[in-house]
């Protein structure tokens, strides 16, 4: 990944965070027609799917198990839109995108309020090695990682391995620890009846999936599109901000605005997976300006193309982040743990 030169000498420089600020602000504004339009085109063939994954229980559980997978891509797309929901940049009313928030909220199990809140604690910290622990992949520095006991260096081993990050962990995550306000136990009613009113919600869906469709469309339609739906979307946080060159730094040198560009990817996919991921792989951008509608951002991205080149990675590159655990603070990269080793000597 590297960050290209201005092509335009009125572009900021690539250092010029704040500078980016501004110009970003002009696309802000969501247009309602298109905000609709996706909302539609994201729901709407989520129901089919479902609906004809539990109709193809009778004719092959295969089919609807295949079926399922391919929902999980719509489903990562309605978090996404629940996603913008929660930064106001799909709707001009704060009310009518917390409301669809909410509702989209039950389908991804996840307590918009809750997420909302603890999202936005994401976006003001990130990169700030003083406030990590709440909305982010835990990650540590070489230095911390060679003070822990024997045990500890191997629980951190453990929660930083693929099978944990992309298999057990989003299962957990979405099923089992969304299911309280983690993060926010003490911080008031308003999220405890987030959580508690999603789980209702979820309660009764599930009591009518098991009625009408029995076990079956339980443990073949609804936990595959789910699971499924959760790894990805955890595996596209991960990339987000967990790559070699991304930006850590101690209160007293971390900036806001540096750290927003210079700490997040832009994950150039395909297009079909830029379609179902709602473009969140132009993730600097996003973190620089929150309010851009999803569907604005490639057009920030024909109008600067110098953000075309800003710490820019390919599918076929990304595999390699998951082999990245330490942040080292001297030579400012995010290495392995046989790196460290190799650089440090082993703890």
């Amino acid at each position: 990944m590297s960050i290209s030169k201005p092509s335009d000498p009125k572009e900021p420089g690539a250092n010029s965070a704040r500078e980016w600020v501004q110009i970003l602000s002009k696309y802000r504004e969501p247009q309602l027609w298109r905000s609709l339009f996706e909302l539609g085109v994201s729901l709407g063939p989520f129901i089919l799917l479902w609906a004809l994954a539990c109709w193809a229980l009778s004719v092959s559980y295969g089919l609807a198990f295949a079926i399922s997978v391919l929902n999980a891509g719509f489903l990562v797309r309605l978090f996404a839109i629940q996603h913008d929901c929660g930064h106001g940049a799909f709707f001009n009313n704060r009310q009518v995108s917390d409301w669809v928030g909410r509702a989209l909220g039950v389908l991804t199990l996840t307590p918009y309020d809750v997420w909302r809140r603890t999202h936005s604690m994401h976006h003001s910290a990130a990169g700030n090695l003083a406030r990590r622990g709440i909305g982010d992949v835990h990650t540590i520095t070489v230095d911390e990682y060679r003070a822990l006991s024997p045990l500890w260096r191997l629980h951190y081993r453990m929660y930083r391995h693929p099978l944990t990050l992309f298999g057990l962990g989003p299962g957990y995550i979405f099923i089992l620890q969304n299911r309280l306000p983690i993060g926010l136990m003490t911080a008031g009613w308003r999220y405890w009846t987030s959580a508690m009113g999603t789980n209702l919600a979820l309660a009764a869906g599930v009591a009518l999936i098991l009625y009408f469709g029995g076990l079956a469309a339980l443990l073949l339609v609804f936990l595959p599109t789910i699971l499924i739906a959760a790894s990805i979307g955890v595996w596209l946080f991960f990339i987000q901000h967990q790559f070699e060159e991304t930006s850590w730094d101690r209160e007293e040198d971390w900036q806001l605005h540096d750290a927003a560009l210079h700490g997040s990817s832009y994950y150039d996919l395909p297009t079909i997976l830029r379609w179902f991921s709602a473009n969140i792989g132009v993730h600097h951008v996003h973190h620089l300006y929150s309010r851009i509608p999803f569907y604005r951002l490639p057009e920030v991205l024909r109008d600067h193309t110098v953000l075309t080149g800003m710490n820019r990675m390919t599918l076929a590159e990304s595999f390699a982040c998951s082999r990245l655990h330490l942040w080292d603070e001297r030579s400012k990269r995010l290495l392995s743990f046989r790196q460290a080793n190799a650089l440090y000597g082993a703890p």
